[in-house]
């Protein structure tokens, strides 16, 4: 027997993996299997004891469905936005304990990159995609996906030309919720920055801010509506753009939280002072832009409660291959800080 025999790691049984778990060998059958009939809590217990021993189901296994690759991928525009990273997390969470692995992939708002992607993901044989970076006016990627009969949610944006699952927030709603907390300041000379308008998120988000202004006497020219980069440094070369203006504006109200940061921090460095000289709000309401140190003003999306709907929808789409098509729309919040000019709100007592 060679060196190398001597020291090969003995495989891990089942067995062994429900005598660490405290499980019955038939629980852990039914967890590697992808069948149900086991709770969500018992399900990450096991998975994660099996990770710790090293076990490796064997590939001869009976599955209730033999094609299936335990993948699914995930597309989103980068890993740069807090909010995607959020999303992603929970979503890596929600499919571990379903005994998923996740891949993640970017596109940069790019189209020729998410068409590449979606190819990729196809070949691949994922068993579906959670699309959180979908263009509105794109079906290439989409039907590469659709002609594999590869099922697929889109997350917070959708595309226009195909149909599908959706989780998100009601965008029109929450874009007008803010814009009107604005407009009840007084301000008169109103910017809008969003994302890109080939988001069906942020176009939504700069239509209902515009609309509403306009509903209140306000009016947003075309020169005070700007679409830049989903980052900071979008929002700082839109700040850029509008604070080097002679008419420069008293509100920039944005459709991101990290484009309200970039706004916020070009502001600063002209000695601007928030929310005096500048009024400044944001949307997605990332925890640090709702901390004491920034204090945003910002619409809340629930990050957990849409990543695992998002996965959920995709688990039944790919357990049930039904045909029909789920909208799920969650219930966002208006975060008040003091960028918008509110006072401090008192900090609860430890």
């Amino acid at each position: 027997m060679t060196a190398a025999a001597a020291e090969r790691p003995t495989r891990v049984s089942a067995a062994a993996v429900a005598r660490a778990a405290g499980v019955s060998p038939a629980t852990v059958s039914y967890i590697m299997n992808g069948r149900g009939g086991v709770s969500a809590e018992t399900r990450r217990h096991v998975l994660g004891i099996a990770n710790e021993l090293g076990y490796r189901a064997s590939g001869r296994r009976q599955t209730p469905d033999p094609q299936l690759t335990r993948v699914v991928g995930l597309i989103v525009p980068n890993i740069v936005n807090p909010m995607y990273t959020g999303w992603a997390q929970n979503i890596i969470t929600a499919t571990a304990a379903e005994g998923f692995d996740v891949f993640v992939a970017t596109t940069q708002d790019d189209a020729d990159s998410l068409s590449q992607i979606a190819t990729t993901l196809a070949a691949r044989n994922v068993d579906g995609v959670i699309i959180a970076a979908a263009l509105r006016r794109d079906a290439r990627s989409l039907q590469t996906l659709r002609q594999r009969r590869i099922p697929y949610v889109y997350l917070s944006r959708r595309s226009e030309q195909v149909p599908g699952d959706f989780v998100g927030i009601d965008d029109d709603a929450a874009a007008a919720q803010l814009m009107a907390h604005v407009l009840r300041h007084g301000r008169t000379e109103i910017a809008t920055v969003i994302g890109p308008r080939f988001s069906t998120a942020s176009l939504a988000r700069e239509v209902a801010f515009v609309r509403t202004a306009a509903q209140a006497g306000v009016t947003i020219s075309g020169s005070r509506k700007v679409s830049t980069r989903l980052n900071a440094q979008g929002g700082i070369a839109a700040a850029q753009r509008l604070l080097r203006s002679p008419d420069r504006p008293e509100a920039i109200v944005c459709g991101s939280d990290e484009i309200a940061i970039g706004v916020m921090e070009y502001a600063l460095s002209l000695g601007l002072r928030i929310p005096d000289d500048l009024l400044v709000v944001g949307s997605d309401g990332l925890p640090h832009s709702r901390s004491r140190l920034i204090g945003m003003t910002t619409i809340v999306q629930p990050v957990q409660q849409m990543a695992t709907k998002a996965f959920e929808l995709l688990l039944d789409q790919i357990t049930s291959k039904r045909t029909s098509f789920v909208h799920e729309i969650c219930e966002h919040q208006l975060h008040i800080g003091t960028s918008c000019g509110c006072p401090a709100q008192p900090v609860a007592a430890p």
